[in-house]
């Protein structure tokens, strides 16, 4: 009787514990840029189910209070999760009614405690994220892992734009890039990343903030060339393929 009554809290226990101890449906590469006049950010809409793009249609750029942008990649659920966080805090600085708001550097620094506060605790959100925004003509752009590390840079990207798209960025990025000039530098690092990622989908946003607001524009698709001859026949010269 008493090792029944064991086995069934133990159990129970096992069942009570609710984490993501796996990402399930993930987004992959978010980029971002500082420009003349604010943040420009991209992200396609792609969440994929394991190595399957389940979903089409997943808005991976919000809105956070008057100054800020967000951006993430990773576990679907966890940025969900996140959002709300968020929520909660925009809802109790606007409590206080004091004209004062919360910048994007507040809302990093915000971020960068509650990531790694979860790491410590065993219970990670599975995202990575980029935050940027305007404030008092101050223009802030920072990123920030699943296990908080964080750092603020010019331009910053997640998952495999870290590799593919940065290179680019640090080839051609400039202080006095226009809006037009951000937005095709932007599709550029897109564009090479649906190229080379598996997980990247050819329908994407692009956010912009600025002193004015923000926008972030319906879903578009990028003009692609698949003619490649390396794209053709990819195996020619590698040697011990199939």
């Amino acid at each position: 009787m008493v090792s029944s009554q064991n086995e069934s809290n133990l159990l129970s226990s096992e069942g009570d514990s609710q984490r993501t101890q796996y990402p399930y449906v993930t987004g992959t590469s978010v980029i971002g840029i500082k420009y003349k006049d604010g943040i420009l950010m991209a992200a396609d809409m792609g969440g994929s189910y394991g190595s399957t793009i389940r979903y089409k249609s997943v808005e991976r750029l919000k809105q956070v209070g008057k100054h800020s942008l967000i951006g993430a990649s990773g576990e679907i659920s966890d940025f969900q999760e996140i959002l709300r966080y968020l929520d909660e805090l925009i809802l109790h600085d606007n409590m206080w009614d004091d004209g004062n708001s919360l910048g994007p550097k507040e809302v990093h620094n915000y971020l960068t405690r509650v990531m790694y506060n979860r790491r410590n605790k065993f219970d990670p959100l599975w995202n990575s994220l980029v935050l940027g925004g305007v404030k008092n003509g101050q223009k802030y752009l920072g990123s920030v892992s699943m296990i908080g590390v964080h750092f603020e840079d010019d331009h910053v990207a997640t998952g495999f734009g870290n590799h593919l798209a940065r290179p680019i960025l640090r080839e051609e990025w400039r202080e006095d890039l226009t809006f037009e000039e951000g937005v095709k530098l932007l599709e550029k690092c897109m564009r090479n990343l649906l190229y080379r990622d598996r997980s990247a989908v050819n329908k994407m946003q692009i956010a912009k903030i600025t002193e004015e607001g923000l926008t972030i524009s319906e879903p578009y698709s990028l003009k692609t060339f698949w003619n490649f001859a390396a794209f053709k026949n990819p195996t020619v010269g590698a040697e011990g393929s199939w």
